[in-house]
C-alpha cells in the first residue's frame, strides 16, 4: 500500500517551479514504471511531461490528468517552513505545491499502483502528468494529448485532480468551465494640442466611450450549466507624458471569462463589430486582437459524472455540486478525447505562501479515486 501523504511530501522536496521539472516527473516515472506501467516522456519545447499506462492499448481506459509544475514561492522569509522541505507536523503537509495539486498527482498515483497490483482490471489506467500548467500550458497537456493520438492511445473519461472544493471535502466537483479570451484593443487617432482638439482625433475618448459601451449591459444571463459571462477592463494605457498633447494611440486589455453561450470567435466578432460603427463615427481606427485561453465547455450530467458523484457522496458524506466555476484547468484540452469531470482537494491554501494540506485529507482522497476505479471497472 502506498501512502498518497508520503508521496505528497516527498513530490514536494522536487523544486519543480514552472518551467523546471525538479525531479518530480522522474519520481512518478520511477514508480510507475516498477508497477508494470509503460511509461513515455514527452518533452516538447522545452516543457517536460509524463504519460503512463497499465494495461493494454486499445483497452478501455480510465485516465487522469495533473501537474507536477507549481508556482514561484515568493518571499522564502515568509514562510513557516521551507517551501521545498515537504516538512510534516500536526498532520499537515507544508510547502508548495501541497494543495495545487502535488496531493492529487500523489493520490490517483498511489490509488491506481494500489488498484492495479491488487485487483488487475480488465482495461487501462493512463495518467498524463505535465510540467506545464502553471505557466504558458502551450507544451504541456496540449503536446500529451497530440503525442496519444498521434500513437493511437485513447481514453474514454478522465479525471483532473484539481482541487475543486470550496470549503469542504465532497461540495464540488467541475463538470465544465468558462471560457477565457483576452482582447487588445488598440486606437489610432490624430495626434494635437490640447488647446485645438477640433484639429487632432482623441484616441482615448473613442476608446472610452467604446469600453464604457461594452460594460453597460451584461454580456447574457447565464445559461443551464454557466452563470452569466463577464467582462473585465484590466488595463488602458496611452503612454502619455504630457499634459498638453492628445495622443496618437491608445490601448486597452479587456478579459471575458464566457459560457456556452458564446465563443471566443463571436465574441471576436461582436468586438470589431462595434469598433467599426464607432470608428465610422468619430474617424478613429479600432483594432482587436485576440488572446484565447480556452473555450467554454461542459460534461453534460450522466453515468460517468453520476459515477464520480455517487463515489464521493458514500466517501465524504456529501453530494458534490455539479459546477462550472473558477477560471481555466487544463480539462480544457482533455474534453477533446472524452468525457472530464475535475475533483481534488480543498483550495484554500492554493498559491499562497505557507500552501499546506491535511495528511487525512490527501489519504481521503486517494479512497476517492480507489473507488472511482473500482466502480468504473466493476
Amino acid at each position: 500500500m502506498i501512502d498518497a501523504a508520503d508521496l505528497t511530501a516527498r513530490l514536494i522536496r522536487c523544486p519543480s517551479v514552472t518551467p523546471e521539472e525538479g525531479g518530480a516527473l522522474v519520481l512518478l516515472g520511477d514508480m510507475l514504471h516498477q508497477a508494470g506501467f509503460e511509461t513515455h516522456r514527452i518533452d516538447r519545447g522545452g516543457t517536460p511531461n509524463l504519460f503512463a499506462r497499465w494495461g493494454a492499448k486499445g483497452r478501455p481506459a480510465l485516465g487522469f490528468n495533473g501537474h507536477t509544475d507549481v508556482v514561484p514561492p515568493g518571499d522564502l522569509g515568509s514562510w513557516t517552513h521551507p517551501p521545498f522541505s515537504g516538512h510534516v507536523e500536526d498532520g499537515l503537509i507544508w510547502g508548495r505545491g501541497a494543495t495545487d495539486m502535488k496531493s492529487g498527482v500523489a493520490a490517483f498515483t498511489a490509488a491506481a499502483i494500489d488498484f492495479v497490483t491488487e485487483t488487475p482490471p480488465d482495461g487501462a489506467v493512463i495518467l498524463t502528468i505535465t510540467g506545464d500548467e502553471e505557466g504558458p500550458s502551450t507544451h504541456g497537456t496540449s503536446a500529451i494529448i497530440d503525442w496519444m493520438e498521434e500513437n493511437g492511445e485513447r481514453m474514454q473519461a478522465c479525471i483532473v485532480g484539481e482541487p475543486s472544493n470550496p470549503d469542504a471535502m465532497g461540495e464540488m466537483m467541475k463538470i465544465g468551465r468558462r471560457g477565457s479570451a483576452t482582447y487588445r484593443i488598440r486606437a489610432t487617432g490624430l495626434q494635437g494640442h490640447a488647446a485645438y482638439p477640433h484639429r487632432a482625433r482623441n484616441p482615448l475618448h473613442t476608446l472610452t466611450r467604446y469600453l464604457n459601451d461594452l460594460i453597460a449591459a451584461p454580456l447574457d444571463s447565464g445559461s443551464d450549466h454557466f452563470e452569466p459571462s463577464g467582462l473585465q477592463i484590466v488595463s488602458v494605457d496611452c503612454g502619455n507624458p504630457a499634459s498638453n498633447v492628445i495622443p496618437e494611440r491608445a490601448s486597452a486589455v479587456v478579459n471575458i471569462r464566457f459560457n456556452d453561450l458564446h465563443t471566443a470567435a463571436s465574441l471576436a466578432e461582436e468586438l470589431t463589430r462595434r469598433a467599426a460603427v464607432l470608428g465610422d463615427e468619430t474617424g478613429v481606427v479600432l483594432n482587436i486582437d485576440a488572446d484565447v485561453s480556452g473555450e467554454a465547455f461542459v460534461t453534460e450530467p450522466g453515468p460517468f459524472v453520476d459515477l464520480v458523484r455517487d463515489v464521493v457522496e458514500q466517501q465524504t458524506g456529501r453530494r458534490p455540486i455539479l459546477s462550472t466555476s473558477g477560471g481555466t484547468s487544463d480539462a480544457r484540452f482533455i474534453k477533446d478525447l472524452c468525457s472530464v469531470v475535475e475533483f481534488g482537494l480543498v483550495g484554500h491554501f492554493m498559491h499562497q505562501v505557507d500552501e499546506r494540506v491535511p495528511q487525512a485529507q490527501v489519504r481521503q482522497l486517494k479512497m476517492i479515486y480507489q473507488r472511482i476505479l473500482e466502480r468504473f471497472f466493476a
